[in-house]
């Protein structure tokens, strides 16, 4: 049982002290160890390898990601490695462009890797329309309406809201984060842990508040997968005014639509 885990601790536990500290998990251990392999690695890899040998691999990857992304948690590369690639590794990112062609192909699917510093990737739906309604406004999912909502009320305000803020307009919409919610049930449960952990949202302590106060952000995968142009259509349309009505947001959203999710995270 212990073998599987000697080579990480040996190889990664000096660098989880020094970089990650004593609370480093031991998936971001063995990203720490992993270094993407060079195109001639890649390439001396793969001629000791059968074709069936490399698509049996890839499809294996394709399948971990639909699994994973039925619960919209971004997929990390260590966990990828770890428990799919493995032996595989340096050949990984020929599996990875592989994968990212099955799912562009036959899924209609974009891999999108949200963080390139801690390396998490998503699928996101590349057949809807850039002018399309938005995947997440989809009204068979009032979760995902739910989300919406905070999201819009976030980039209306110019990025960055305080969570009483946010808990007021929905109490305004009839979803009490202090009472157990008919569809929801522990609503403030969903933002700040769900929403949070699927990277649509931020949830950041205001410094020397007391008491401790958060706010919201717009969260990775909502940069990614949200259409700004949408949510200015759907406010314009609830207040019975045009989208240009809104100048600043107006021009955040068509400066650079759904593909400044780096940039953006970074400013705010």
């Amino acid at each position: 049982m212990s073998h599987r885990k000697k080579p990480s601790n040996a190889h990664g536990s000096s660098q989880s002290t020094s970089n990650a500290g004593p609370t480093a998990t031991q998936e971001e251990e063995d990203d720490a160890t992993f270094t993407q392999p060079s195109t001639m690695q890649v390439q001396k890899g793969l001629e000791k390898l059968t074709p069936a040998q490399v698509d049996q691999k890839t499809a294996e990857v394709v399948q971990y990601f639909l699994v994973k992304d039925q619960k919209k948690i971004p997929i990390r590369r260590a966990d990828l490695v770890k428990h799919v690639v493995k032996e595989y590794r340096n050949i990984y990112p020929e599996i990875m462009k592989r994968a990212a062609r099955t799912f562009d192909q036959v899924f209609g699917l974009k891999m999108v890797e949200i963080d390139p510093k801690n390396h998490l990737y998503i699928l996101i739906n590349k057949l809807e329309p850039v002018t399309g309604a938005s995947p997440i406004t989809n009204p068979t999912n009032p979760k995902l309406g739910l989300l919406f909502v905070i999201l819009s009320v976030i980039f209306m305000k110019g990025g960055v809201v305080r969570e009483s803020v946010v808990w007021k307009i929905l109490k305004n919409l009839g979803v009490d984060i202090g009472e157990k919610h008919e569809e929801f049930g522990d609503s403030k449960k969903v933002v700040i842990e769900e929403f949070v952990r699927q990277r649509y949202l931020e949830y950041v302590r205001i410094p020397h508040t007391e008491p401790v106060e958060h706010q919201f952000r717009w969260g990775q995968r909502a940069e990614v997968e949200v259409s700004k142009p949408n949510i200015l259509l759907f406010m314009g349309a609830l207040h019975g005014q045009e989208p240009q009505s809104w100048s600043q947001q107006y021009q955040e959203a068509h400066r650079a639509p759904n593909s400044s999710q780096s940039g953006t995270s970074s400013q705010r």
